[in-house]
């Protein structure tokens, strides 16, 4: 009867252990600060997308010189040069890329620069006082989105926050021991407190 008692406790042990796994692997390790956001390239260069605004100066081109915006398709649209993909580009390659379109036309030798006049907005949402859109300005974090969104309720839950970054349909749980960076198009959703 011991021996028999002995392997049902270890069944049940056993079972135990499964279910305790399963549910690590469900929830997954939690996210750092330090996770890179889709919106970089492997080299740290800032990746275009739809929203942003660029500055393209076109030296001696004062009709081609001026501010454009990353249509929803990904594109922009430069005089002389057409519609150009600029989305999954940085600065550096929609350089390149203008420079390649105006040199098929009629300008010679085009001296291209691409810099970001404004980013894509973030979003946040659940227990601020004022949940909605807002500019980026580079370094942003959590908790300044939250400061620029009125504060947090008397419902939210100040520990934790729950962060799906741009391009990426998953969110991930950050807590706010620590600083957590927002990137261009994140969507932050600070959730209610239970107790």
């Amino acid at each position: 009867m011991i021996k028999h008692e002995f392997g049902f406790c270890r069944t049940i042990a056993l079972f135990g252990l499964l279910v305790l796994c399963a549910l690590f692997s469900a929830i997954g390790t939690p996210a750092t600060a330090e996770t890179t956001a889709p919106t970089f390239s492997p080299s740290g260069a800032y990746v275009l997308g739809p929203n942003d605004k660029v500055r393209v100066k076109v030296y001696g081109e004062t009709d081609i010189t001026g501010e454009y915006e990353v249509d929803g398709n990904g594109n922009v649209s430069i005089p002389l040069a057409g519609r150009i993909r600029a989305a999954g580009l940085t600065t550096k390659q929609l350089e390149g890329a203008i420079r390649s379109a105006l040199s098929k036309g009629i300008v010679r030798n085009p001296n291209v620069n691409v810099d970001v006049a404004s980013y894509r907005p973030y979003y946040i949402l659940g227990e601020v006082k004022n949940s909605g859109e807002y500019p980026y300005k580079v370094g942003l974090t959590v908790l300044d989105a939250v400061a620029t969104a009125g504060g947090f309720t008397y419902r939210a839950n100040e520990h934790k926050v729950y962060l799906r970054r741009a391009g990426v349909s998953a969110e991930e749980v950050y807590t706010l021991d620590a600083p957590v960076l927002v990137f261009p198009g994140d969507n932050i959703r600070i959730p209610e407190r239970y107790f």
